[in-house]
């Protein structure tokens, strides 16, 4: 997994997101509350929306962000994450901490499909 995901508050506006995404130099962030919990996630296809449409630009986050997330906890073994992936048909899964294990419900990291692939070359 890439451990570290960048995170955006839900009130940000998409065009703030995208600097954001340029600088980070990331394919996808995460939106999160004032207290830090997921809401959702936005991606670069996401993004394509305000491509699009200019005047989603000034939208906030909250207009495009997907809010159907799958996550796993960090104990998840790769086989059962890329089995998550093919069944829904996604190329990331967001990493959220375990209850028990400082506060939970808070992105720690994202493993794509990418990730799983590159441990078949170790």
């Amino acid at each position: 997994m890439t451990r570290g995901v960048t995170s955006v508050p839900v009130d940000i506006t998409l065009r703030e997101v995208a600097k954001i995404m340029v600088a980070q130099n990331v394919s996808g962030v995460a939106v999160t509350d004032h207290n830090g919990e997921i809401m959702g996630f936005i991606t670069e296809m996401d993004m394509l929306h305000a491509v699009v449409d200019k005047s989603l630009l000034d939208q906030t986050a909250e207009a495009i962000m997907t809010t159907s997330l799958k996550s796993i906890n960090p104990s998840t073994d790769v086989e059962t994450a890329a089995r998550v992936m093919l069944d829904i048909h996604v190329h990331r899964l967001i990493i959220l901490s375990e209850s028990g294990m400082g506060a939970s419900d808070r992105p720690v990291g994202i493993l794509s499909a990418s990730d799983i692939i590159r441990q078949l070359t170790l």
